[in-house]
């Protein structure tokens, strides 16, 4: 027992720890639910819901999030109201990824809490480490868009199409690129403009 709880404790602290030292920790994965809900009808949106419910660590109302898309553990993952998450959406969530209210998330994203060390010799037995990803209320992240670990995103804030977020973003900014980088503050002006 006092191993484990070595274990969660360089967990936490995001320091590196290995496949075989977190396997305590795999009775948290819903591999089999997610694998229901990537599978279930479109008109089965009670079900759906159902098992969104049992797959994530907390989920809010009115929340869309169509398959197929995928997560290491899915318990992780805390997602809430009106959030709307399209195809392909992935879920690295070693550690905790949450999600605000109002947030949109176009295809392809990835939010990945987990990053291994630079070092081949230290990659054994796939070792890593993990931060906690936290997107705050009213974010959109466009496609194809990375997170890394660590990355806390701001209040309405926009990340561009394609970008790599290695940094935290603050609030009420347009960010993209790879890195991204903020090009410039949301102001009353973008209430009447298309972008």
């Amino acid at each position: 027992m006092n191993a484990e709880r070595e274990v969660r404790a360089r967990i936490e602290q995001g320091l590196v720890h290995t496949e075989s030292q977190a396997a305590f920790r795999n009775h948290l994965r819903r591999t089999d639910e997610i694998f229901a809900y990537n599978h279930t009808p479109p008109g089965e949106a009670s079900r759906r819901r159902e098992l969104l419910e049992a797959i994530l660590g907390s989920v809010g109302a009115r929340t869309v999030l169509l398959p197929p898309f995928h997560a290491g553990f899915g318990s992780n993952v805390h997602i809430g109201d009106d959030f709307f998450g399209n195809v392909n959406l992935t879920f690295v969530d070693d550690v905790d990824i949450r999600i605000g209210h109002g947030v949109m998330i176009a295809p392809g994203v990835t939010l990945t809490t987990t990053g291994h060390p630079v070092h081949p010799d230290r990659r054994v037995d796939f070792a890593r480490f993990s931060e906690p990803i936290v997107i705050e209320d009213k974010v959109w992240i466009g496609s194809n868009v990375v997170v890394l670990p660590g990355v806390r995103i701001g209040r309405g804030s926009v990340i561009g199409a394609g970008s790599v977020v290695s940094r935290d973003i603050p609030p009420m900014v347009v960010a993209l690129g790879a890195p991204c980088r903020v090009l410039r503050p949301i102001t009353d002006d973008d209430l009447t403009t298309r972008a």
